[in-house]
């Protein structure tokens, strides 16, 4: 599904050159529950924003579905990225004028999905993030557990195949913070392909494959037991 190929992503700060990814070599299959951890400025965010197609290579080649998106014009790793990758960020990015329901819908509108189409792929978004009683209120109203919800519900409103979350749990307590684990691990479990960066072990133990990145290079990549996650 995913192939990274003698990866290398650049970036000028003052005169000075940064290689915040390092010939980077990843083969992800559909359907796999990965972590990738390593400590700050190791490239993790890097990586999965180029991955989710925010973000391009200065070397190399990322195939996806077997398709080379490295070459794609703007307009066409748009409609790819909307198509087949939802987000989920620290720090939720939800449109603060926006209802619980309004955000969750947003991604429909912008494809062009028509009314009458919107409403029950809503509703029942929703229902699955047991947000029915807060669907009207605006983030400012919503607990961090509540918002990052939201945010899981507008990423996957589209059906993506592929999930990223970049410390997903960063900004929520423990309690809310492995309600949103469990919610990705049972999206996992139908079929989405899961990646997700974060800084803490216990979460990165959970997922069926670990990465460790050290200066914008895969240190390890590792299978991990089943049994951590059950």
């Amino acid at each position: 599904m995913i192939e990274l190929i003698s990866i290398h992503r650049d970036f000028l700060v003052g005169d000075q050159t940064v290689h915040a990814l390092d010939d980077i070599n990843l083969s992800i299959q559909a359907g796999e529950y990965i972590s990738i951890m390593g400590p700050s400025g190791s490239g993790k965010s890097t990586l999965l924003n180029l991955i989710g197609l925010l973000d391009s290579a200065t070397e190399g080649s990322y195939l996806l579905n077997q398709q080379d998106v490295t070459v794609l014009p703007d307009g066409q790793r748009a409609a790819t990225r909307s198509k087949t990758i939802g987000f989920v960020f620290q720090a939720f990015h939800l449109i603060p004028r926006l209802t619980a329901a309004e955000n969750i819908e947003l991604p429909l509108i912008l494809a062009g999905t028509e009314p009458e189409r919107r409403r029950p792929l809503v509703n029942k978004a929703v229902t699955d993030m047991d947000l029915t009683d807060r669907a009207h209120h605006t983030p400012d109203q919503l607990s961090g557990g509540q918002r990052q919800r939201v945010a899981i519900a507008r990423a996957t409103i589209m059906q993506p195949n592929i999930l990223l979350a970049d410390e997903p749990t960063g900004n929520l307590d423990q309690k809310s913070g492995q309600d949103v684990i469990n919610i990705l691990e049972q999206l996992n479990q139908q079929g989405i392909t899961v990646i997700i960066v974060t800084h803490d072990a216990n979460i990165g133990q959970r997922a069926m494959r670990q990465i460790q990145m050290v200066d914008g290079r895969i240190e390890s990549d590792q299978t991990l037991s089943q049994t951590s996650s059950s």
